[in-house]
């Protein structure tokens, strides 16, 4: 007859291997063992268009840059940096650090302006918590992207400096593509638009017609490439995965709530600022603390 205490190491053993297993992704049906994820081969840097997602928004709150009024965010924000692997499939929760607000309190700032959340629920993490936005990034993406990053510092300052350098609304805006609730604009003209400036082909994905998240791929010493090997574009259309239609939107977004205090804005700029700085005296690569 088996023991209690065999019963208990049981049930405890058990117990373990599902905790170690919480955070392994299921990717197109086929699951990655955490034990085995492999290096990533590239990063993609997905940006959210703010008019798609926040003209969702239902109520306000503090943390949701959709609700900040004249200040709500009006340009590609951040959603994240994500190491991918050439085969449609991404490593994720690759180890078991947890995120430490404190580590990134100097760049607090310019993340809030550049990489906000858009919603109001908190964020899941890789260990079966709620958390921030930037909790669920680093957990989630962040620690898989070794031997590039190794704390979450330079994993933030380098996604904000590349983001300052591929600035993709400039680039759209000076094509002629700005926000606009009646107007619909070619895809193909976007991506050409992107590949003209970057020398690489992005990948859009849309809610309807409008243009919810866009994402462009970089190699490991972040020189732009395409985001999907093989991909090409023909009759206005990107062959490779798309949820866009031919002709897709821009939608430009209201604020539902009230605009950031001039102090804050204040010490937000200077910490742009110096993050600016940080990125022209020694690039993307200078992540001391």
């Amino acid at each position: 007859m088996v023991s209690l205490r065999t019963k208990m190491n049981l049930f405890l053993e058990i117990l373990i291997l599902l905790m170690s297993s919480c955070c392994v992704p299921a990717i197109n049906g086929r699951i990655v063992e955490a034990g085995k994820q492999r290096e990533f081969d590239y990063f993609a840097l997905a940006l959210q268009w703010p008019g798609t997602f926040c003209r969702k928004t239902r109520h306000c709150c503090s943390s949701n840059g959709c609700c900040r009024g004249s200040n709500a965010p009006t340009e590609f924000t951040i959603h994240g940096l994500w190491p991918d692997y050439n085969d449609g499939t991404w490593p994720a929760c690759c180890t078991g650090s947890n995120f430490d607000v404190k580590e990134i309190s100097t760049l607090r700032d310019a993340l809030e302006k550049y990489w906000p959340s858009l919603s109001c629920s908190s964020s899941s993490t890789c260990h079966g918590g709620k958390g921030l936005f930037w909790a669920h990034e680093w957990e989630k993406h962040g620690t898989c992207s070794f031997p590039v990053f190794r704390d979450e510092y330079s994993y933030f300052l380098t996604t904000l400096n590349v983001y300052f350098k591929y600035n993709v609304t400039k680039v759209l805006n000076e094509a002629g593509y700005v926000p606009s609730n009646s107007e619909k604009y070619p895809l193909g003209g976007i991506i050409s638009a992107i590949q003209n400036a970057f020398q690489a082909t992005p990948s859009l994905i849309c809610s309807g017609d409008a243009v919810q998240e866009l994402r462009l791929c970089f190699y490991k010493d972040f020189k732009p490439r395409d985001c999907v090997i093989g991909s090409s574009i023909q009759n206005d259309m990107v062959t490779a995965k798309s949820s866009c239609p031919k002709y897709v939107s821009l939608p430009a977004y209201a604020s539902l709530g009230k605009p950031l205090s001039p102090s804050f804005l204040l010490g937000r700029r200077c910490m742009i600022a110096k993050v600016s700085i940080s990125y022209l005296q020694g690039g993307y690569f200078d992540v001391q603390n």
